[in-house]
């Protein structure tokens, strides 16, 4: 089954086609393409990402990408390649009858309807059986024009569309190596926990199979990557804030002698919620102590290399003792963690040293540095899987909707 898989859940815009074959043990992908614009540098002038403008580029981006995306996976075939016979009434006149639907569908998005209309009739339909599409959670606006995107192509190619909680695709993603690798349906590697870390997210999930996930921790407040970017803004560091931080507090750590590197005895800052009885987190405490910090210290005084280190000590403290406690308490074979701050190399190392020194029977993974942030490839897998465990069908019988609070 070839697969079409549209991630444009905050600021990044991503396409991927990747092919999925069962096995005994399992599914084998093969990955055709993959390709991701990020925003970065659009939004870093403002210090964050802002809804209206990213929903303004995703609908920019989508069909050139679209485009690059099929050519790499050798799909792209223009029509005056091909015969009268084989466009007949296909793509052409499936456009001219129906151009009020289209039209209708993608009434929020008219410049992305102006160019599809363009590209649609000057290729042959692709050889995909299913198009996946993130649905939430996200930035809404930017949600709806993937999921917009989407049923636009279904219906021109009809071709059922399935929606995939982003969530799930990060989860997915830890397992993901390469461009051909393959998932595991055993039950030896579940339940599987996974720790899931980004700028909108802080979870502990346990997936019981795929497309079976149960909540057990989540913050009450800042997520992690929401509160590193907002203590970068109070050391005056540009967005996006997380890989700065960890920048200053690596420079700070090489300078530290032996016997301080690793002392937990010296806590700078709190550690908020990590002794209460649950897995949930809470951040903005920890923010509003460097805060207090920063703004009472002389900023002759102020050492923003010792600031970045200390802050991100007590955020890995946190992290890691959460997933200590559920590792333990729910006997767990699997460890995954994902998420855009999981490519944070500090977090990273103490998560590995954590299984290493104390779960010798859990097997840990820690998705791609490439793939951390958001990406097609990851919602693509999650798609199929999801298709697999029967949470998704291939009829399109119902609209998709967006919605940026969605929940596993």
């Amino acid at each position: 089954m070839n697969i079409l898989a549209i991630e444009t859940s905050c600021d990044e815009t991503s396409l991927a086609i990747l092919s999925a074959i069962e096995t005994e043990n399992g599914t084998d992908f093969v990955v055709y393409a993959h390709n991701t614009l990020s925003q970065i540098d659009i939004h870093a002038q403002y210090g964050g990402v802002f809804p209206n403008l990213a929903k303004r580029e995703h609908a920019k981006n989508l069909v050139p990408l679209l485009e690059v995306t099929l050519r790499e996976a050798k799909m792209y075939k223009q029509t005056f390649d091909i015969t009268k016979e084989e466009i007949g009434s296909d793509i052409s006149c499936r456009l001219q009858e129906n151009n009020e639907i289209l039209k209708k569908l993608l009434e929020h998005e008219p410049e992305l309807y102006e160019v599809l209309m363009v590209f649609l009739p000057t290729i042959r339909k692709p050889n995909i059986d299913m198009i996946v599409v993130t649905h939430g959670p996200g930035l809404e606006p930017a949600l709806w024009v993937g999921v917009n995107f989407a049923q636009a192509l279904s219906f021109v190619w009809n071709i059922p569309v399935i929606p995939v909680n982003h969530m799930e695709g990060h989860i997915v993603s830890a397992s993901i190596h390469g461009n051909n690798f393959s998932i595991d349906k055993s039950k030896k590697i579940f339940p599987m926990l996974a720790l899931l870390i980004s700028g909108g997210h802080t979870e502990l999930v346990i997936t019981h199979a795929w497309g079976e996930y149960e909540k057990i921790g989540q913050t009450l407040d800042d997520a992690v990557g929401e509160a590193y970017d907002k203590v970068a803004r109070l050391l005056g560091l540009p967005y996006p804030g997380g890989p700065k931080i960890s920048q200053l507090a690596e420079t700070y750590f090489y300078s530290l002698p032996e016997v301080r590197k690793y002392d937990k005895k010296i806590q700078f800052f709190p550690r908020p919620m990590i002794k209460s009885d649950n897995y949930d987190f809470s951040f903005s405490g920890l923010k509003s102590a460097v805060r207090r910090y920063v703004e009472t210290t002389h900023p002759d005084l102020l050492n923003r290399e010792q600031v970045a280190y200390e802050f991100q000590e007590a955020v890995t403290d946190v992290l890691v003792e959460k997933t200590r406690k559920a590792l333990k308490n729910y006997n767990i074979p699997t460890l995954a963690i994902a998420g855009g701050v999981a490519a944070n190399k500090r977090i990273r190392s103490a998560c590995e040293s954590l299984i290493k020194e104390e779960f010798h029977n859990t097997n840990i993974m820690i998705a791609d540095m490439s793939l951390t942030g958001d990406n097609a490839l990851m919602i693509g897998v999650a798609g199929y899987l999801s298709f697999l465990a029967k949470k998704s069908n291939l009829k399109n019988d119902s609209p998709l909707l967006a919605n940026g609070n969605l929940s596993l």
